[in-house]
Formats: C-alpha cells, sequence, structure tokens
C-alpha cells in the first residue's frame, strides 16, 4: 500500500514539473505584448472637446434674435410659468422683468428652490443663457425638470422674448473683428495709392491752367 502511495506521489510531483516547464517554454514562444503608455485610438482630424470653433458669440445672437421665435418656444415653459405682467405663478415663478433681477428672488413670494434662492447674482444674459442651456448645471438641487435648449439660437430667441417683455439690461455690444496685419498694410497701401493719384491729378490740373493763361 505504502509503495502504491509513493507511486501515486511521485506521478503527480512529475506531473508538476512537467506542466512548469511547459508554461516556461510557451512564455518564452509567445512572449506577453507590451501594456501601451496611451490606451485607445488617435483618429486624426478630431478635435478634443472644447477645441472646435464655438460658433458665433451671445452678443452677436442676440443682435439678431427673433422675438416671435422666441415667443414660439417659450410655448414650452407656459406649462409652468406666465409671462404677463402681474400674471399669477404657477409651478413655476411669472416670469415678466425676470432679466437684470436677483437669480431666485424677482418674483415675491414665490417659493424658491434653495438652488436658486442661495445661488446668489443677477439674470445677466450670460446666467440666462446658461439657466436655458441646462438648469441643473447651472443650480444643481433646482426643482425644475427641463432639460434645457441646446441650440444657442433657440435661447437666444427666448432671452429676447423675455427682454420684450418686462426689459432688462442693455444687450451687449458684439465685438468687431479687428482686420489682418496683411489686410490693413493692404488697405494703408490703396489709401497712399489714391492720394498720389489725386495729388498728380491736381499738378496736371494747375499745369493745363496755366499753359491755358499764358
Amino acid at each position: 500500500m505504502t509503495d502504491r502511495l509513493n507511486t501515486i506521489f511521485g506521478w503527480l510531483l512529475f506531473a508538476g514539473v512537467v506542466a512548469l516547464i511547459l508554461r516556461f517554454v510557451t512564455g518564452l514562444a509567445m512572449p506577453e505584448e507590451e501594456r501601451p503608455e496611451q490606451l485607445g485610438y488617435v483618429i486624426e482630424g478630431v478635435e478634443a472637446a472644447g477645441g472646435a470653433d464655438a460658433g458665433p458669440s451671445l452678443a452677436t445672437l442676440l443682435a439678431s434674435a427673433d422675438v416671435a421665435a422666441g415667443e414660439s418656444t417659450f410655448a414650452k415653459c407656459s406649462a409652468c410659468h406666465t409671462i404677463a405682467q402681474g400674471g399669477a405663478d404657477g409651478i413655476g415663478p411669472n416670469l415678466w422683468g425676470v432679466l437684470g433681477k436677483p437669480v431666485g428672488q424677482h418674483a415675491a413670494g414665490f417659493d424658491y428652490s434653495s438652488a436658486l434662492a442661495d445661488h446668489g447674482g443677477d439674470w445677466s444674459y450670460e446666467n440666462m443663457d446658461h439657466w436655458l442651456a441646462s438648469p441643473r448645471a447651472f443650480a444643481n438641487g433646482t426643482k425644475m425638470s427641463f432639460a434645457g435648449l441646446s441650440k444657442p439660437e433657440e435661447r437666444a430667441n427666448v432671452i429676447a422674448y423675455l427682454l420684450a417683455n418686462g426689459g432688462g439690461p442693455a444687450l451687449p455690444v458684439p465685438e468687431v473683428a479687428e482686420p489682418a496685419a496683411d489686410e490693413a498694410a493692404v488697405e494703408g497701401e490703396a489709401v497712399d495709392g489714391a492720394a498720389v493719384e489725386g495729388e498728380a491729378a491736381a499738378g496736371e490740373e494747375a499745369a493745363a491752367a496755366a499753359d491755358a493763361a499764358a
């Protein structure tokens, strides 16, 4: 019995040694691939988020905003908000004259969420744009369940509609891009050239007048 057990244990030990040898040999023949320093694939021509052209500024969009289109979009808000002067609060506060007023305080007596009541600041055009884009991103914890308006032009139209109902601060002035250095140089050369041509023409006229007098 003892010899049989010894034989079994011997075979088991031999099998274990063979398995270790095979694993070692296999590792030499098929080395593991090294982990790349940077995971994922880089796709040429695709910029990181925020690197693309952001489009027209809010001031530019507001300058060309469509009040009628804003009124049409505001229909999505009318289930919770009124906008007529003196209108009653609904699920949300009345929005007459909201622009320029303190955030979370413009409608006296309305029970604002603490996320808005404690937010601080005024309903500037920038803040209203951020709010309309994503209420929860602007004031995390707000009671407002509206997801937001993803299109900047649509938000500008709604802001123009709010401005038409109760007024607000002066609209921001769009920045005028200055001409590039090369363009400015070309324009300068054109002006100088026109001046030279004008002087030459004046000289010719004076000479002709002198000849006529002689």
